[in-house]
Formats: structure tokens, sequence, C-alpha cells
């Protein structure tokens, strides 16, 4: 089995649960002042080459191609709480330290070897240091480029199968008595 569709398994299996994000039905209750987040063009590169190791372009569009990055950075913005949104921001930060220690360049510029290697090592430490209550900044970010990914128009439909929800339209009458169908 490739990593694909391993990838696409998993988030049909789970149905893209997420650890470390309070998403649900409820809608968040953060303080009215706190601060704005938004992420510059060189952040968003950034993930979108990190998504990109995760679920890289192949005989199908890859992460880039899906504005994961950008996906990302609205998701950060309108779902994460301030904690939460920091150690997103610092993450982003320790993945250029890291280029530029290892490697002398900025994440981006990287090769696809050096970029996996360091990927490699963020996985092994998030696994290593995270928790549920406190995952890793990796671990938050693998998360968000497989559901930004596989919720995305080139996700959905040129990597899943697809049918557009509720299909098409057939008409069932009901016998007198009888409950309504739920689908």
């Amino acid at each position: 089995m490739d990593r694909r569709s391993l990838l696409q398994m998993i988030a049909a299996t789970t149905g893209m649960a997420l650890i470390g994000s309070r998403v649900s039905a409820e809608p968040a209750q953060y303080p009215a002042d706190m601060p704005t987040f938004a992420l510059d063009d060189a952040q968003i590169a950034t993930l979108d080459h990190l998504a990109e190791v995760i679920i890289p372009r192949t005989d199908t569009p890859g992460a880039i191609d899906a504005e994961v990055g950008a996906f990302m950075a609205v998701f950060v913005a309108d779902c994460y709480s301030g904690t939460e949104r920091t150690t997103f921001r610092n993450g982003i930060a320790a993945i250029e330290r890291t280029a530029t220690q290892r490697f002398g360049g900025a994440f981006v510029r990287l090769s696809d070897d050096q970029r996996r290697a360091i990927v490699t090592d963020l996985e092994v430490e998030a696994k290593a240091v995270g928790t549920a209550a406190n995952p890793h900044f990796y671990t938050m970010m693998k998360q968000l480029t497989l559901l930004g990914f596989f919720t995305s128009r080139v996700g959905a439909t040129e990597v899943l199968d697809y049918v557009a929800v509720p299909g098409m339209y057939e008409d069932v009458p009901l016998e007198p008595g009888q409950r309504a169908w739920a689908t």
C-alpha cells in the first residue's frame, strides 16, 4: 500500500478527527479581546511545502495544488485558541530555524530530500513529546494537512471518488404512517 492510499484510508476511517483543537458543533467561546491571527505569504509557503512532503503530487494533485497552507492559516485563525495559535506560529518558526541550521536556507528553498529529512525528524519528535492535551505543532500541521487536502476541491474530486449530495432526485412516495427517509 502506498502512502497516499494509506492517508485516504485514514481520512475515511477516522472522519478526519482533529487532536488539539476544539472543533465541534458548539461555537468556540474565545475572549472578545483575543488578538487577530494572520500568517504572511512566506509562512503560508512554508506550510504548503511541509504539506507537500506529507501529500506530494504524484499522478494526482498534491497539497500545494490544494492550497493547503492557505487553508491552515484560515483554520488556525478561526478555530484555534490563543495558546494553540502561538504553538502553531512558533512551529513554523522552528521549521525555518531547523532548515537554516541544518541546510543553510529557508524550508521552501530546500531540496525534496532535505525537506523530507526535517519532516521525518518532526514526526519522531511529535510522537515522543506530544500528547492529546498538548499536541506537538507538527501533529497540528499534519492533521490540518489531511483535513485541508481531502476537503479541498482537488482532493475531493481528483483524488477521492466524489458523489454530490444529495445526488440525483428521486421521488419516493410515502405510505400512510410510514416514517420519512433519513437519506
